[in-house]
């Protein structure tokens, strides 16, 4: 019997047994660490383990056991074997669950990035409208249909009973918030989904209830806004829809100090989950809002669309298009897709820990652990291009270049926008030190730098993600003069 135990041990039961506490130890809090190769190695070996490894041990076990009521040192060695294979079988089950799930399955690298480009927009015409012909000519849908056309298809983004989260930025009033014009113009666009759009639009983000331009954190509601039209805020692009369809504000301020658990534990109320357990690369404390809508859809922004009957979540339906402001930031250089999720976080929840962790790539961790943008549209119609000033703008501040951008990567777009667009247009205004907004400064603490490990988050999670200007596919379209 001693020569059989041996044997056993000898073979891959250390190797299962480090497998499984590894695994454990690696994907802690956080299922979607799960996803990551080196995880799923670890759960063909802890596979292997269970089969040939730890059954084996168990059944090898003297069976004279019984005749004592299994007392004693040999029913606790049992009942820990048992305990064992139950919860490395639930582990693996749940990796499987997760894996079953369409959208956690993270998408391969295959081709490189997609940068759409239109140039001589307002925000007030139909830029919005080309940029998504742009798209379509280029195999990228906007809509998600059954019908295949240019704009629309199975490989579409934006389905037409989709729940869709325009994340705008609302921290700052004049030029330092999302072109309200431009907000106005994807709302109109979504709704006019061609199947018909009978989903619901959410324009939301979190100004954290601090800073801010008159320090109290954002509104979605500014008396100047950044539009054609100063006095038109989101709220009142909002109330344009809000009769005929499904469409509402949710300032995340509102909820940035409340701490909740998630609908599936129970907790009905809106506030913020936060994972107490700081990421070990980026050290970010991973936080995200739940909340109900003004129409009574339940969202977490990480989970899905809750649905009170089932008890489940659609996770399918929930999507987040990232619209940020193109300009500089006196901190972190530069503030673009990326920096734009310091919208999402709670900092307060976190003890500023999340803004602290942008230097270290906390936004990309966010966003692989919560809930990748959709889509990028990067705002660039009104920017800050002083690289010693930003976030907030003034009108006085900003300078007008009339573009709007798009892409599923929102690294190479960040990458792209800070070189050819903020670089160029802070060259021909005079400045002299361009390396606080230049992508390819990779100075320790420069965007550059804090790019570069975002990236590192992103690619780690199996999204498409580059600085490579050689793996960019870069489509310009210039709308005609109108003088």
């Amino acid at each position: 019997m001693k020569e059989r135990l041996s044997k056993i041990r000898q073979s891959s039961f250390p190797v299962g047994m480090f497998c499984l506490l590894w695994f454990l130890l690696r994907t802690g809090t956080k299922p979607s660490r799960a996803v990551y190769p080196c995880q799923r190695a670890a759960v063909a070996n802890i596979y292997l383990w269970l089969t040939t490894s730890l059954l084996p041990f168990l059944f090898a076990i003297p069976r004279r056991s019984a005749k004592t009521d299994f007392r004693g040192k040999k029913l606790t060695v049992i009942t820990m074997m048992l305990v064992v294979i139950v919860a490395s079988s639930v582990v693996v089950w749940k990796i499987q669950e997760g894996e079953r799930r369409p959208s956690k399955q993270v998408p391969t690298k295959a081709q490189p990035s997609s940068i759409f480009v239109l140039n001589g927009t307002t925000g007030y015409d139909d830029g919005f409208s080309e940029l998504i012909n742009l798209m379509g000519e280029h195999d990228l849908p906007f809509y998600k249909s059954d019908t295949k056309k240019m704009n629309q298809g199975p490989d579409g983004l934006i389905a037409r009973d989709d729940v869709v989260i325009i994340k705008v930025n609302s921290q700052w009033d004049e030029r330092g918030g999302t072109n309200t014009d431009l907000l106005k113009a994807i709302i109109e666009a979504t709704i006019n989904h061609p199947d018909g759009f009978i989903g619901e639009i959410v324009v939301a983000d979190n100004g954290q209830a601090q800073y801010g331009s008159f320090g109290g954190g954002g509104s979605l509601d500014w008396e100047n806004s950044n539009a054609e039209d100063h006095s038109q805020s989101a709220q009142k692009v909002v109330d344009m829809f809000s009769g005929s369809y499904r469409v509402s504000t949710y300032l995340w301020d509102e909820i940035t100090l409340k701490s909740v658990g998630e609908y599936s534990e129970g907790d009905m109320e809106d506030g913020y989950i936060v994972n107490q357990t700081a990421d070990p690369v980026t050290g970010i404390k991973v936080s995200y809002p739940k909340f109900k809508t003004k129409f009574g859809t339940y969202i977490s922004f990480k989970m899905g669309v809750w649905n009170p009957e089932t008890r489940s979540y659609d996770d399918e339906r929930l999507k987040v298009i990232n619209v940020p402001v193109l300009k500089t930031h006196s901190i972190y250089g530069v503030t673009a897709c990326v920096k734009h999720y310091m919208g999402v976080v709670s900092d307060k929840l976190t003890g500023h820990n999340a803004h602290r962790s942008v230097d270290t790539g906390g936004m990309g961790t966010e966003m692989v652990e919560t809930r990748m943008p959709t889509l990028n549209i990067l705002d660039a119609i009104w920017i800050n291009a002083n690289p010693k000033r930003g976030p907030r703008t003034s009108y006085s501040e900003a300078t007008r270049a009339n573009a709007i951008m798009a892409s599923t990567d929102p690294v190479a777009l960040d990458y792209w926008a800070a070189k050819h667009v903020l670089m160029q247009v802070a060259q021909t205004l005079g400045f002299k030190d361009l390396s606080p907004v230049d992508p390819d400064n990779n100075a320790s603490g420069s965007f550059g730098e804090w790019l570069r490990l975002s990236m590192q988050e992103i690619e780690k999670a199996g999204y498409q993600a580059t600085t490579d200007e050689d793996q960019m596919n870069v489509y310009v379209v210039n709308l005609p003069s109108k003088s």
